[in-house]
């Protein structure tokens, strides 16, 4: 083969190219060094049981795309919330204080502003609005993040501080937010209006005050009888989106987005596609009237099931999103729950199993401090960074993700954090360092504390009310806490008692104090 040697000048020329491309690989490399943060999302459930997912058990509501998470990273087994209910488990995440140290120890509507509960005046009044809020000088996950770079956002329940306080989610480290400020207005999924940043923002929905009945006369077997509960806008597609354009904004340069969706918390409320799909699974039902709060549904089961499979399609198209703008590999997902399922609203845990291997009834989920008020699934999904299949029984609770993203983002854990990291875990490379034994108390449902030790649980109820006995439960034989073994392990339960009073501290809020042992 015969070569004809190349021109001078189209050497030259390529001779500039190989050098502006050189060039340019440089910049693309400084680009991918200053952005070798990973991003973080951290996706919160509201109310969602342990066994409400397929990947922890679930054999009636579909979730493959949150089952695929865990099949590429790793499934926890042991992870707790650090409170039974909403506000208190969100304070304990954001700030890395268990409940015996957190500000907030419970839901505090701060009913001395007024009227709070009633939804219309909330409408004409945002200062009734909002729960207790949190100091301002509170350090949260959000802005250490903020602080080491990241631009942060939040879609979804706040709950933490009312509006025109300091304790709004752009005063507390969050660059960006669009949700319900309030828990409360997240009793129902078309809202009059969300907030978008400090202001808010109306959608085109009736006001239908929460726990409206069924209209008189109404035939309750028709779901003609439920139309004024399906309104307009559905919230978790406005936020949803909010999320997505957040993204959109902010890919080229680390993300910590905490997505703090209110599903599936009652009001049942979901997308027709979804709850007809499930009408023809399960088939016909009773429906539900309203007769323990919220609105009536005409197909519970089927709706609760509508809500969680909604939930996961948006997982779903949250990965499509993040895989078409080729950041997926450096992005961190985390998924987990506040508490366990609630036995309000027309939910019925039993017919799901939705605690689990835990008891379903009320006094053991959400409020309680027994495991299916506070066991709750963690996921943690990092393509191609962590091994794939992972099952990992490490105890570990909410005050545990302050720690464990600080080491994701390499930052000093404030010394003030009760948690430890468990990072190592998730990277599957040992050195974990454990808790000698995790705490939590509660003021509501007549006060409440508990310990995990080791595969020991104690429990002390009715504090409230007098009570300061502590039951003891080994949760490897009885994991459904039925067999009290207090009174042959004495001895343990002396160290049990030292341990709840070194984690208690007199809560600076009348309200969220343990009478009995304050006192």
């Amino acid at each position: 083969m015969n070569y004809k040697p190349i021109p001078r000048a189209s050497l030259i020329f390529i001779s500039i190219i190989v050098m502006l491309y050189s060039c340019q690989s440089g910049l693309n490399n400084e680009k991918t060094i200053a952005h070798s943060k990973p991003n973080i999302i951290f996706i919160l459930a509201d109310d969602l049981g342990y066994g409400d997912l397929g990947c922890y058990g679930q054999e009636l509501i579909e979730t493959p795309n949150i089952d695929l998470l865990a099949e590429e990273g790793i499934k926890f087994t042991q992870h707790y919330s650090g409170a039974p209910v909403c506000a208190p488990a969100r304070c304990v995440l954001l700030t890395g204080k268990h409940s015996g140290h957190a500000y907030i120890r419970g839901n505090d509507e701060w009913n001395s502003r007024g009227d709070v509960w009633n939804y219309k005046a909330m409408l004409a009044d945002s200062t009734l609005e909002g729960q207790r809020p949190l100091p301002s000088n509170t350090v949260t996950i959000a802005k250490l993040l903020q602080d080491a770079g990241y631009k942060t956002g939040m879609t979804g329940k706040w709950g933490l501080g009312a509006p025109h306080t300091e304790s709004i989610p752009t005063d507390m480290g969050f660059d960006y937010f669009l949700g319900y400020n309030c828990q409360r207005q997240a009793h129902t999924y078309y809202p009059v209006h969300l907030y978008k940043n400090e202001n808010r923002i109306y959608l085109n929905n009736d006001t239908i005050a929460p726990n409206v009945k069924l209209p008189k006369g109404s035939n309750p077997l028709s779901p003609q009888s439920y139309s004024e509960f399906q309104l307009n806008e559905y919230a978790p597609d406005i936020m949803f989106t909010g999320m997505i354009d957040f993204i959109d904004k902010n890919k080229d340069e680390p993300f910590f987005f905490y997505w703090a969706s209110p599903i599936p918390h009652v009001p049942l409320q979901a997308p027709k596609a979804w709850v007809d799909y499930y009408i023809m699974k399960f088939g016909n039902e009773e429906p539900y009237l309203g007769d323990k709060g919220y609105f009536p549904n005409r197909y519970p089961n089927a709706t609760y099931a509508a809500m969680i499979s909604y939930l996961d399609e948006k997982v779903g198209l949250l990965i499509d999103k993040l895989k078409k703008e080729g950041i997926y590999e450096n992005t961190i997902l985390i998924f987990t729950s506040d508490n366990g399922p609630t036995y309000a609203g027309g939910v019925n845990a039993n017919y799901f199993n939705s605690a689990g291997p835990f008891i379903n009834d009320y006094g053991y989920t959400k409020g309680f401090v027994h495991e299916g008020g506070i066991r709750v699934p963690l996921i943690v999904s990092w393509p191609n960074e962590i091994d794939t299949f992972l099952v990992s029984d490490h105890i570990s609770s909410f005050s545990d993700i302050m720690p464990t993203f600080c080491d994701i983002a390499t930052v000093d854990i404030p010394e003030e954090s009760d948690g430890i990291s468990f990072f190592p875990t998730i990277m599957n490379k040992g050195n974990q360092s454990k808790h000698e034994y995790l705490y939590w108390e509660f003021p509501e449902y007549n006060g409440q504390q508990a310990i995990r030790y080791g595969e020991w649980k104690a429990i002390r109820k009715n504090i409230q009310k007098g009570n300061l006995e502590i039951e003891l439960y080994n949760l490897v034989k009885d994991p459904q806490e039925l067999n009290n073994l207090a009174s042959s392990h004495l001895e343990l339960i002396e160290k049990i008692r030292k341990f709840m009073i070194e984690s208690h501290e007199k809560s600076l809020i009348t309200r969220f104090q343990l009478s009995n042992i304050d006192n």
